[in-house]
Parts: structure tokens; sequence; C-alpha cells
């Protein structure tokens, strides 16, 4: 994306360590910059692998417990029966534009099962 940038005729200055990413010397650059940043989010995310699987075999490390919501997947029905956006939900709430979608399904399931359940039907739960 940077090279992109710098052959549209952009220019790109690192103003803090005063690194000029135009012409052919900082292209290379940030080639090197940006491949060691690479090396170090993959040696980051091994560690954290590791990590993770000396925890497990410990028994401490177990994950979110499933259900863990921040909010109730109801109280979003209930804002969306009142006409709010998804993205005002998720203000609302305190959650993010994603997870109150999730939310609003999770609550759509949960009104369609017992409208089936209330129409003599048997709910799957």
């Amino acid at each position: 994306m940077l090279c992109e940038w710098c052959d549209k005729g952009l220019r790109v200055v690192g103003v803090t360590q005063q690194i000029d990413f135009n012409g052919t010397v900082g292209k290379l650059l940030a080639a090197v910059l940006l491949g060691i940043a690479e090396m170090e989010q993959q040696t980051r995310r091994e560690r954290q692998a590791a990590g993770i699987a000396v925890a497990k075999k410990a028994g401490k490390f177990k994950g979110r417990k499933v259900g863990t919501t921040k909010a109730e997947p109801e109280r979003a029905w209930k804002l969306r029966e009142k006409g709010l956006s998804a993205e005002e939900i998720a203000m609302s709430l305190g959650i993010s534009r994603n997870t109150a979608y999730v939310y609003l399904r999770k609550a759509r399931a949960w009104a369609s099962r017992l409208q089936h359940r209330s129409a003599g039907g048997t709910a799957r739960w």
C-alpha cells in the first residue's frame, strides 16, 4: 500500500524519524521495515500460542466461557423494536456494531422459538 501511494505521487515522510519513503532507497527501507514488523508479529503469535498451550496443560486456560455476553440480546431486540439502528443499539449497550447484529440474530431466534412454542409446536433448546 505504501508503494502504491508513492507510485501515485504521494510523498510519505516519517516525521519523527525523518525518513522519506519516496524514491528507490525509500522503497527499500520501507520493505525492510515492513518485513521486520511482519516477523515480529509472527513471533508474537507463536509465543502466544506456546503460552496458551502451556496454560492449557496446566488447566489454567479454558478460553472464554460459553454464553458470556456484555449485554443481554433481548435488550438489543427491544431497542430494535423501538426503531433504533444497529449502530445506536451498539452505542447504547457499549458493544460493537457486529456484536449488536449477533445479539439481534440471537434474540430473533429466541423470539421465533417462543412463537413456535406458543403455537403448540415443540421447541428445541
